[in-house]
Order: structure tokens, then C-alpha cells, then sequence
């Protein structure tokens, strides 16, 4: 390696491909299978008691139980291997997984608030009774996946969209549960175009807060909870470093955050320790202090940068 141009990488090898959904393939395959059945026996319940509320639930069911099948789609790609075109592997495919479920969510919740919003409209006569046995059902069966996902969903972006989809289910339940409640008890039907509308209230802001940090990600913002200006202050106080350009940090995917920069270094250290130290205090100053994982500097000595300025013009 030139004394311009040197690479160090904080693991050594090749870019990870590991991702953080990974580990929870098998979770995300049960919840789906869960999410699935409850789905039919809402449907069923929601036609035989001529809930909206149950029905929309289902239908939310429904999106969750494509979702989840697009997360679980999206780790198998983003485990590949990387290719010499795809050079980061499909990590990214998690992220584009996630941006897909909010936009779903933000459908589906839509029309729910269309559909509540006609059910005032035109009154039906909801059976209270039969309505609360199948939201029991579902709360039952959503209680079991949110726990299932409840871990994974701290660690990836992927998982935590399936996670919220579950929970929103179990709230839904809750409140299909509440209504039918009322309807029995009281005999007021509106309470179960009531309880569809804060079923879909109840989509729209956490599908929000989660596709901005999709977002995030796919516009390569720095990594949640980086502060660029502590890396850069922290390389500078590495001995021997003179100053630091061209520093880059983003996302692949939920757990693997990359940076990139351009140390300049005085020749007399290069020449003295050699680059390799250099690269090792570097990195265990980013390892230390951020959770950086695969880190990429290039070395240069004082006066490379304004060698780098003539050559790009």
C-alpha cells in the first residue's frame, strides 16, 4: 500500500453480512403463522357478528401477515453473500422490507378511518357477543407473538416493523373487545364504528415515527445516537493525527453501521510506528466510544489533501 492510500478495516475481512433480524427468523416465522390464523378467524367472526371493528382488525391482520412475510423475504436476501456488484451483499433489502410495511400500514389504516367514518353513516347491527369471543381470540393470539418479537424489535429496524404491526393488532383487540362490551351491555352500536376509528388512529403515528427512521437509513443519515462531531474530535486527538476529512458514517441495515475518512497523519509518525499502529489506535478509538462496527480509513501524510484537490480538478 502506498503511504497515500492506506485501507484499515476494523474487522479485517470482507463487509458483514449478518443482520440483526436474523437471529429471530424462527420467531417471525411462528408470529406469521399465528398472524395467518387469526386473520381467518376474524374474517369469520367479523361476517358472523357484522362487526366492522373485527373486520378491520382483520384486515389489519392481513397486511401484518404480508409484512411479516416480506421481513422474513427480506433476511434471507440481506444474508447473501456479497457478489462483486453487490458489494455490501442485500442487507439494504431489510430496510426496503420496513419501508414497504409502513406504507401497507398507512393503506390499511386509511381505510379503516374511510370505512369507520360510512359505518356512522349507516348503522349496523353489530352482535356484541360473538364479536368479544373472536377479539379474545385474537388478543390471546397477539399477546404470544408480541412476545416472541418483543426482543428482536430493539435490535432491527426489520423486526420492529413486524413488532408495532402485532402490537397494533393486540390494541385492536383490545378495542373490538371494549366495543363489543358496550354493545352488549348497552346496546349502543355506535361503538363499534367508534372503536374502528381509534383502530385506525392508532396505525398512523407509530407507521409514521417508524418510516422516519426507514428514511433515515436509505438517506444515509448518520447512525442514531453517532454525533459526528465527537468522531471527528475523537480521531483528532488520536497522537499523530493532523486533521480528518471526507468523514462518512451511515446505516446498511439495522446493526451494521459503516464509517469512512480521511486521516492525514505526519510522515514522521508514519515513518517512525509505522501505518498498521496508526490504524489499530484508530480503530480502537471508534470501537471504544462508538458502535461502529466496520470502519475504513485512508492514510495520508500533511499535504496529500491538496494533491487529491489538483488531481479531482
Amino acid at each position: 500500500m502506498g503511504a497515500g492510500h492506506n485501507h484499515g478495516h476494523a474487522h479485517g475481512g470482507p463487509a458483514p453480512t449478518g443482520t440483526a433480524a436474523a437471529a429471530y427468523k424462527g420467531r417471525l416465522r411462528t408470529a406469521l403463522g399465528i398472524t395467518l390464523g387469526v386473520m381467518v378467524v376474524e374474517i369469520v367472526g367479523g361476517l358472523l357478528s357484522d362487526s366492522l371493528a373485527l373486520i378491520a382488525d382483520a384486515a389489519h391482520m392481513a397486511t401484518d401477515a404480508l409484512g411479516l412475510a416480506m421481513a422474513l423475504l427480506a433476511i434471507h436476501f440481506a444474508n447473501r453473500p456479497p457478489t462483486r456488484n453487490a458489494t455490501f451483499g442485500y442487507a439494504r433489502a431489510e430496510i426496503l422490507a420496513a419501508l414497504a410495511n409502513c406504507l401497507l400500514l398507512l393503506g390499511v389504516g386509511g381505510y379503516v378511518l374511510i370505512e369507520a367514518v360510512q359505518r356512522f353513516i349507516t348503522p349496523a347491527e353489530t352482535k356484541g357477543g360473538l364479536a368479544m369471543v373472536f377479539a379474545l381470540v385474537g388478543l390471546v393470539a397477539n399477546m404470544i407473538s408480541l412476545s416472541l418479537l418483543v426482543k428482536g424489535q430493539k435490535d432491527s429496524l426489520n423486526v420492529r416493523g413486524a413488532y408495532l404491526e402485532v402490537l397494533a393488532d393486540a390494541l385492536g383487540s383490545v378495542t373490538v373487545l371494549v366495543a363489543a362490551g358496550i354493545i352488549v351491555f348497552t346496546g349502543w352500536s355506535y361503538a363499534d364504528p367508534v372503536a374502528s376509528l381509534v383502530i385506525g388512529l392508532m396505525i398512523v403515528p407509530r407507521t409514521w415515527k417508524l418510516l422516519r427512521e426507514t428514511l433515515s437509513v436509505l438517506l444515509e443519515a448518520a447512525p442514531k445516537g453517532v454525533d459526528m462531531a465527537e468522531v471527528r474530535e475523537h480521531i483528532l486527538r488520536t497522537p499523530g493525527v493532523e486533521d480528518v476529512h471526507d468523514l462518512h458514517a451511515w446505516t446498511i441495515t439495522s446493526g451494521m453501521p459503516v464509517l469512512s475518512a480521511h486521516v492525514v497523519v505526519s510522515q514522521e509518525l508514519l515513518d517512525s510506528v509505522g501505518h498498521e499502529k496508526v490504524l489499530h489506535e484508530l480503530q480502537d478509538c471508534l470501537g471504544d466510544h462508538f458502535d461502529v462496527e466496520h470502519c475504513t480509513f485512508q492514510l495520508e501524510p500533511s499535504g496529500h489533501a491538496v494533491h487529491e484537490m489538483k488531481v479531482c480538478h
